[in-house]
């Protein structure tokens, strides 16, 4: 099994900043792919980022030039740098964990954290 517990949300001012973490605890040896999804209310979960074993990412268009996924294998964790916030970045933010090399659909990301809450809001 594997456990991630995310941390860093937080209320923050439109053009503000927030950095995330995501700590990976466990049957780490199997996990490839972290990524980060988010969801607002009434609406469904979405994928913000994701970064393969190797180091490559993908990001949401509306996210790209303001947020900055990275991980720290050597400390387990997995970390979201979120700048210039706006409010429609308001959401739960929860990372995910995959044994695959890269996944991106929801489906195939096999362990979730419980979510950290985002608001950005002046």
């Amino acid at each position: 099994q594997v456990q991630l517990v995310e941390s860093g949300g937080d209320l923050v001012q439109p053009g503000g900043s927030l950095r995330l973490s995501c700590a990976v605890s466990g049957s780490i040896f199997s996990i490839q792919a972290l990524g980060w999804y988010r969801q607002a209310p009434g609406k469904q979960r979405e994928l913000v980022a994701t970064i393969s074993s190797g180091g490559s990412t993908i990001y949401k268009n509306s996210v790209k030039g303001r947020f900055t996924i990275s991980r720290d294998n050597a400390k387990n964790t997995l970390y979201l740098q979120m700048n210039s916030l706006k409010p429609e970045d308001t959401a739960a933010y929860y990372c995910a964990a995959c044994s695959k090399v890269a996944c991106r659909d929801q489906s195939e990301w096999e362990y979730w954290g419980q979510g950290t809450q985002v608001t950005v809001s002046s």
